[in-house]
């Protein structure tokens, strides 16, 4: 039988209603979501069944990063960091600012961090081999970009708007709009991976991924603000998106607590 999204919308209020159970009964707030958090199917898949593979880094201390995804080993350079100067033209779509600061859970700045971002276009498509959604590619954008953080912890984007994506887990699924972050630390193996997304998206209550963070306010806290003075005149909008790398107020990541 085909699973509708009525099936996960009705599988999205039950989990709710078990949290709002373990809550009341004097559990803790749960920030991060279950990694076998069922309406989302292929975190099932992801959710570890034996123990975790031993790497012995004392013999090649690299040996860890050996099939890690990268840019390379060439320099940031001036337009990294801005996804709408990669190429000969203008991309499709509206301009945006995503602009943000990366803070530990005392809200100090973390200074000089490599910030990756990768998303679909403006019509909901990614610029990837594998990419099943026959939205129309965009030859003037790839959807990829990178940045330092600067000495306030903060970092800047120029992009955009992505547009929604059918993703085909259960009839008429559809994801948010939404911008993945990279965060790699000081080494491959300390990578966090999370998501922003923008205000008032009506598929919210559909998508198994965002509701996931069964927490409302940690659910909250992936969603980024819009901000006008980060508006360029003319050009872009602008959203503000802190990332909390620790503590109550933590911004989820995909591989969880």
């Amino acid at each position: 039988m085909t699973l509708t999204q009525h099936d996960i919308d009705q599988e999205i209020a039950a989990e709710h209603a078990a949290y709002e159970k373990r809550l009341a009964d004097g559990g803790p707030v749960e920030h991060h979501p279950r990694r076998d958090y069922a309406p989302y199917r292929s975190s099932v898949l992801r959710h570890p069944r034996q123990a975790p593979v031993t790497i012995d880094v004392s013999q090649d201390p690299e040996l860890v990063e050996l099939s890690s995804p990268a840019f390379g080993e060439r320099d940031i350079t001036e337009i990294d960091n801005d996804l709408t100067r990669q190429h000969n033209g203008e991309p499709i779509g509206e301009r945006i600012t995503v602009s943000g600061r990366l803070l530990d859970r005392d809200g100090r700045p973390v200074r000089g961090q490599l910030v990756e971002i990768w998303q679909a276009n403006s019509a909901g498509r990614y610029a990837h081999q594998r990419e099943q959604h026959d939205a129309p590619l965009d030859p003037n954008f790839t959807g990829v970009g990178r940045t330092l953080t600067d000495d306030e912890g903060r970092y800047h984007f120029t992009t955009i708007q992505p547009g929604p994506y059918p993703w085909r887990q259960h009839l008429n699924a559809w994801r948010p709009a939404h911008i993945h972050f990279s965060l790699f630390g000081t080494a491959f193996t300390q990578r966090l991976v999370t998501q922003m997304y923008f205000p008032s998206d009506p598929l919210f209550p559909y998508d198994p991924i965002i509701q996931s963070v069964t927490d409302d306010a940690a659910r909250q806290r992936l969603v980024a603000t819009y901000d006008h003075s980060l508006s360029v005149p003319e050009f872009s909008m602008g959203y503000h998106w802190d990332i909390v790398l620790d503590g109550p107020r933590a911004t989820w990541i995909e591989e969880g607590r």
